[in-house]
């Protein structure tokens, strides 16, 4: 599956909420995204807090599975915002080549 059949397939299962007009469908998510995140950092962090850092199949099975809601809210973000996965794919594989031979990998900030 490339990025546009993912996309198009996960357009399906998004489902109209409340509160969808204007900027609220962005909002939601944007904030969906950051949630699945989240979770996914959670289970990293529940690795070092009671597995003593070892992680076991079962939590990278957990955190592979919320990589893909954060697919899925990429994706819908990407719609949202009239755009594609590949348009954003590409977009950033940009940026970060122009940081490679800028030699500005390291450091932070956006306009690196």
């Amino acid at each position: 599956m490339n990025f546009d059949e993912y996309q198009q397939a996960s357009a399906r299962t998004l489902y109209p909420a409340v509160g969808d007009e204007g900027l609220g469908l962005l909002t939601r998510l944007v904030l969906g995204l950051s949630g699945e995140s989240g979770e996914a950092a959670d289970h990293l962090k529940k690795t070092l807090r009671d597995d003593a850092g070892v992680l076991s199949d079962e939590r990278r099975e957990l955190i592979l599975k919320e990589l893909g809601d954060v697919l899925w809210y990429v994706a819908q973000t990407a719609s949202a915002l009239d755009s594609s996965l590949e348009e954003v794919a590409k977009a950033n594989i940009a940026k970060l080549a122009s940081r490679a031979e800028r030699g500005a990998v390291g450091g932070s900030g956006d306009n690196r």
